[in-house]
């Protein structure tokens, strides 16, 4: 990190780790819940990226835009969604955050800025120009933030968005969360360039490549991206270097992952580091981190029982929300 990076002071980086825990105990508790058979659903695990998203929405305001992809639970979580309004989704129940017809592939929230989860790779970022370009024309200051993966980066549309996006001088931050394998393939087998972020000089923006699972790194990058973003001064393109723990998608083993590879990258797991740095730092103590921890324990038995008491939307919804004006 650059010196004159800014760094979390200490109630900052308790948010963050706040944040990275509830994603993580999600995480964890989605995998429970599919395989006692409690709920069928698709399910993409972002463990070991927790860190990514926490130390960048630390800086986000409430009205702040993301968009991001199908494995981008932990992107909402860390905006501010709603346990409840998720878990009624991944269930299908009409109390979810769309109504039960968006499912996990597609979270959405548009009252709390999490504007669009799309399943269409690539998709985001030149849907966050639309949404960078209104906020322009509006001069409301909103930050927009693309997310999305490592394997997104060689898609036509992260071209095209990274050059309009400079030419026009949008508020939007580019944020490649690069964990290594584009499904089910590695970086190095699908990418010319060593890094991602060395493509930003080609659209005449900032390009930093960090380490994600660094909260000081990921904080101060993001916060010089978001302030320069915010002050008209056009978009940033952060790539974020970080390991997921698991395979692509609930029930892929990840055979094709490099066995030691993976198990270093467990093993250098950010969360403890920072749980441990909190404690030692004095920044809390063992039991009011063991209180947090609890406290979202208690926060997904509620949201998953609510869940499953919901009803499932009524058949006259899938005529709903389709078209500006409902029909008939």
């Amino acid at each position: 990190m650059e010196a004159n990076f800014p760094r979390p002071d200490a109630q900052t980086l308790l948010e963050i780790y706040r944040k990275a825990t509830l994603i993580r105990r999600n995480d964890d508790r989605a995998h429970k819940v599919i395989r006692s058979g409690r709920m069928v659903m698709p399910f993409y695990s972002t463990k070991g990226q927790e860190i990514i998203p926490s130390a960048l929405s630390v800086s986000l305001n409430a009205d702040d835009y993301i968009c991001t992809i199908y494995r981008g639970i932990h992107d909402s979580l860390a905006k501010g969604l709603s346990l409840k309004k998720l878990w009624a989704e991944l269930g299908g129940r009409v109390t979810g955050s769309c109504k039960g017809k968006g499912g996990p592939m597609h979270i959405t929230d548009p009252s709390i800025g999490i504007m669009v989860t799309t399943g269409i790779v690539g998709s985001t970022m030149p849907i966050a120009n639309g949404l960078a370009w209104a906020s322009k024309l509006s001069g409301n200051k909103r930050v927009t933030i693309a997310n999305f993966g490592d394997g997104a980066s060689n898609i036509g549309a992260f071209h095209e968005a990274l050059n309009l996006a400079s030419l026009w001088k949008l508020p939007v931050i580019f944020m490649c969360q690069n964990n290594r394998f584009a499904e089910h393939t590695t970086f190095a087998d699908c990418t010319a360039v060593d890094k991602v972020s060395t493509r930003a000089s080609s659209y005449s923006m900032p390009g930093y490549t960090i380490d994600g699972n660094d909260p000081d790194e990921m904080y101060g990058t993001a916060r010089i991206a978001i302030e320069r973003a915010r002050a008209g001064e056009g978009p940033t393109l952060i790539e974020a270097m970080t390991y997921r723990h698991n395979g692509h998608v609930f029930g892929d083993d990840g055979h094709y992952m490099d066995a030691e590879e993976r198990a270093a990258a467990i093993a250098a797991d950010p969360l403890p580091k920072l749980r441990a740095r909190l404690i030692y730092d004095g920044i809390a103590s063992e039991d009011e981190i063991k209180a947090i921890e609890d406290g979202f324990e208690r926060e997904l038995d509620e949201a998953i029982n609510e869940a499953l008491a919901s009803p499932y939307p009524a058949l006259e919804e899938m005529k709903r929300d389709i078209f500006a004006h409902e029909i008939g």
